[in-house]
């Protein structure tokens, strides 16, 4: 099973911008899908981006347009560009991966089977 460990969060004003990255070791995760999550406290854990072994995307469409997903399979991270952040935003973040997982699934949370401890970003206004 793949580790996966997250870093980049952190406290910015809203129109800021943030870096995720996760890196994953324990497997060849260029035969993984991989995403990222978000979740706040007491609510349900939604998808944000995410991205399949051959480079499609998908996109939460309140992020489409400001997040940019990148993978780096050599070096086993996942990047999440996150430009013109907004209040809404803040959460703790979280990677994911699984070797399984569809194109029109990626943003599933109940598909992954490795997650990270994650980290948090937080937006104010």
């Amino acid at each position: 099973q793949v580790q996966l460990v997250e870093s980049g969060g952190g406290s910015v004003q809203a129109g800021g911008s943030l870096r995720l990255s996760c890196q994953a070791s324990g497997a060849d995760v260029s035969s993984y899908s991989m995403a990222w999550f978000r979740q706040v406290r007491g609510t349900q854990r939604e998808g944000v981006a995410g991205v399949n072994v051959r480079g499609d995307t998908r996109y939460r469409y309140t992020v489409q347009g400001r997040f940019t997903l990148s993978r780096d399979n050599d070096k086993k991270i996942l990047f999440l560009e996150m430009n013109d952040l907004k209040p809404e935003d803040t959460a703790m973040y979280y990677c994911a991966a699984d070797p399984r997982v569809l194109l029109n699934s990626l943003l599933a949370p109940d598909q992954y089977d490795s997650w990270g401890q994650g980290t948090q970003v937080t937006v104010s206004s």
